[in-house]
């Protein structure tokens, strides 16, 4: 079978700088679009920079319906491993899932990163008509998307308007999976949580920061942005402290 078209602007981001490498992962429906200004901002202060494209994401939801959270996992391994083939210190940022993937990464591998961006990032949705869907015998193949929630007028997120149903149960197994992982996630964590999101509950990134090991654990509230930050009024702060965070504890 041939592999859906990626969509215009959905494309992952690779880039060779420095020997300081930083993993970024956009979330759930979304795509690398989400991601960019972050990613190619790094770039462009030097570091080595890897935004992958998780399978099923940027194509169709048909296609999204047929990937798993292995193989979301499976496209960040992969990334991280091109990043450690060209760098001796390695950070990650995700959004949202992304986030979720951040947390993951560092819990199941403790000594890989120096430093963790967690940004809206989730292990709870407060969500029970989503749960449902999970294992249900009759739900339908897909229910009204989760994107495009931005503050910023004209600004428009490149994510699916559903959500594929086959996929809720993975995402629920991710967040389960990285609740308890929590413990392990011993490195920096700078963790950004928009004061409005109507995705996420803010109070995951307060609970995440309550579980993790870590010593060096901060929250930066986003005040002007809702869920997808990253595209939103506060993209240059999250850029702007992402920076100064690498450079702090690269050193």
């Amino acid at each position: 079978m041939s592999e859906a078209q990626v969509m215009a602007g959905a494309e992952p981001f690779y880039a060779e700088g420095n020997n300081i490498g930083v993993l970024v992962s956009h979330g759930y429906t979304g795509s690398p679009q989400s991601m960019r200004p972050l990613a190619e901002g790094l770039a462009e202060e030097g570091f080595t920079v890897a935004l992958p494209r998780l399978k099923g994401h940027g194509t169709t939801p048909a296609d999204m319906a047929t990937s798993t959270a292995s193989d979301w996992v499976a496209d960040i391994e992969s990334a991280a491993a091109w990043l450690q083939e060209r760098c001796d210190t390695l950070f990650m940022a995700g959004l949202s899932m992304g986030g979720t993937l951040t947390l993951y990464m560092a819990g199941q591998h403790p000594q890989m990163f120096r430093g963790i961006v967690p940004i809206n990032a989730v292990v709870f949705v407060d969500n029970p008509d989503l749960a449902e869907l999970a294992f249900m015998a009759d739900a339908p193949a897909e229910v009204p998307g989760v994107g495009n929630d931005v503050k910023a007028p004209d600004v428009i997120e490149l994510a699916y308007p559903v959500v594929p149903v086959a996929t809720v149960k993975e995402l629920f197994a991710l967040f389960k999976a990285t609740e308890e992982l929590l413990p392990r996630v011993a490195c920096p964590v700078l963790a950004m949580v928009a004061r409005e999101d109507h995705v996420v509950p803010p109070p995951n990134t307060e609970y995440i920061l309550s579980r993790v090991a870590s010593a060096d654990k901060e929250a930066l509230w986003l005040e002007d942005s809702y869920h997808v930050s990253t595209l939103d009024n506060d993209k240059d702060l999250i850029l702007q402290r992402t920076t100064d965070f690498v450079r702090r504890h690269a050193k």
